[in-house]
């Protein structure tokens, strides 16, 4: 190799961030955490919260620390998990940049404590609104991880209180997926599914009507059988 070429590849750089695909149900609608951008550029759009990643720091201790700075969402518990990584040369006009995204999802999540930071509607984030650098495809990417575990793993309960009923977990799986399901059939395959559901020795009637049984969620990492999303 050349010495230039050498000397070329030693100088450049690369900045690493991570962004936050935040997801929870509001209002009967899945809805993600975004930051609405008051500067250039994209000035105007809204964008996924994050940050650079510091010197010192591996990349889940980052996520961490800016679910707490950007997200304004400290002490809050939500399953984090790293979602995708995103490298390709012009995604960020002011210099060359990577990111690692990260996928969290709670239920009922708070309003950010920071002023930029709101939650608002999948379906108005990718269809209508402006998004800055890559973010729309990193929600899109995010949203469909979501839809996709809620099918072998019991992801859909990190969704639900502690204890829920089965028509709170239907409801999550019906908001996430978009589309609505036979509520005797659903029950009788989240009972059946080996560890997905620990029944308690309490009932509620939130629901309204009749006292429904309350659940936890079980053991399970994956469902046997999977639950699959309805077709079309």
């Amino acid at each position: 190799m050349r010495p230039d070429s050498v000397r070329g590849m030693t100088d450049a750089r690369v900045a690493v961030t991570v962004d936050l695909v935040v997801l929870t149900v509001r209002e009967h609608r899945l809805s993600a955490l975004v930051w609405r951008r008051d500067r250039p550029p994209y000035a105007g759009a809204w964008s996924l919260p994050g940050g650079f990643v510091q010197l010192d720091e591996d990349l889940p201790v980052a996520a961490q620390r800016l679910m707490a700075e950007r997200a304004g969402l400290a002490g809050v518990r939500v399953h984090l998990e790293q979602l995708a990584t995103y490298g390709y040369p012009d995604r960020d006009p002011r210099q060359r940049v990577v990111s690692v995204a990260y996928l969290g999802l709670a239920p009922d999540l708070p309003a950010s404590s920071r002023a930029q930071v709101l939650w608002d509607p999948v379906d108005d984030l990718t269809e209508r609104d402006k998004a800055a650098f890559d973010h729309r495809r990193i929600l899109l990417d995010g949203v469909e991880r979501a839809r996709a575990k809620l099918e072998y793993s019991p992801l859909a309960a990190a969704f639900c209180p502690p204890e829920f009923t089965v028509a709170e977990l239907r409801r999550v799986y019906e908001i996430v997926w978009g589309t609505p399901l036979d509520p005797r059939n659903f029950h009788r395959k989240v009972t059946n599914a080996e560890g997905f559901l620990v029944p308690t020795d309490r009932t509620t009637t939130r629901d309204g009507g009749r006292p429904a049984r309350l659940y936890r969620r079980g053991s399970a990492e994956s469902l046997h059988p999977p639950m699959m999303r309805p077709a079309g």
